[in-house]
């Protein structure tokens, strides 16, 4: 993206209180329980929130035995539970988004921030439960990973955000997590975490 790209929409002036326009249900579930509703950096807020959640998940994941695929020993590989739970946020959010752009007749509004939630589940599904339990710290390389992924939408990701309606406000993040992802197997590989 480039910068009058990034000025367009992120410079954006915010209405205050704008989720209130929709359902209780669907305002919880876009703001991630309320860490989008931040008047400021939302995104950030929601993405923040997401990385502390992955902890307790990923003790819930260790304590009832989810597998992980890794690769040649390493620490890297397949995180099937935080894959999982990346897809089901993404096809779970899709009707909620949907209705909440509609009820307020918004297109991807900052307050919507559980495309964040996806794509940092989708960063930490290329590590280990037992590397994120070891290294708690991990989650903050996710989270900035994803972040940089998020808002400067590199390597075509962009080109996702044209998917119509709550789709492109879905598919961007999940494949800027995907990439940060990515970029964590190497990390971990390299470092043998």
């Amino acid at each position: 993206m480039n910068k009058e790209e990034l000025k367009e929409k992120y410079g954006k002036k915010r209405v205050p209180h704008q989720w209130r326009g929709t359902d209780f249900v669907s305002a919880q579930i876009c703001t991630f329980f309320g860490s989008g509703m931040s008047p400021k950096a939302p995104g950030t807020m929601g993405s923040l929130a997401a990385a502390i959640v992955a902890y307790p998940m990923a003790l819930l994941f260790a304590k009832i035995g989810c597998p992980d695929l890794t690769f040649a020993g390493y620490s890297a590989g397949l995180n099937i539970a935080f894959f999982a739970a990346a897809l089901i946020v993404f096809f779970a959010a899709i009707p909620f988004v949907k209705k909440a752009m509609k009820d307020t007749q918004t297109e991807d509004p900052g307050w919507i921030v559980i495309d964040e939630v996806c794509g940092i589940f989708m960063s930490v599904a290329f590590v280990s439960t037992a590397s994120i339990l070891a290294h708690p710290w991990i989650l903050g390389i996710a989270f900035a990973l994803f972040r940089f992924f998020d808002i400067l939408k590199p390597l075509g990701i962009h080109k996702f955000e044209a998917f119509p309606g709550a789709w492109g406000v879905m598919a961007d993040d999940l494949l800027g997590g995907v990439y940060a992802g990515i970029l964590m197997a190497v990390i971990v590989a390299l470092f043998g975490l």
